[in-house]
């Protein structure tokens, strides 16, 4: 198993425009496709106007055929063309946990 951490940085005062509009359009769709979403967050201390999100795959192959699967869907095309142009940054990693992580 691997882990996705995505972290996505907002203008000052949007992130909730951009997350309303997610859960609305883009959240179905990512269900279809993607991995176990282990979390949905927004930071309140540190960097703030921060969105995170972490997905579980079983490795890089199923993580890269189930993106690759859902950037064919119109849907998903459609919401990254139309979402609200407020994000200013994102950061991806890879985690991969160690033999004696809970989450394996």
């Amino acid at each position: 198993m691997i882990v996705e951490e995505r972290c996505y940085t907002a203008q000052v005062g949007k992130v909730k425009e951009w997350l309303e509009y997610y859960e609305q359009h883009a959240w179905p769709i990512q269900q279809k496709y993607l991995g176990k979403c282990i979390g949905f967050f927004t930071t309140e201390i540190g960097t703030l106007h921060q969105i995170v999100h972490i997905w579980a795959y079983e490795s890089l192959a199923h993580r890269e055929t189930a993106r690759a699967n859902m950037m064919k869907d119109p849907e998903w095309q459609k919401f990254m063309a139309s979402q609200p142009q407020v994000l200013l940054g994102q950061e991806t990693r890879i985690l991969n946990p160690v033999s004696f992580s809970p989450l394996k």
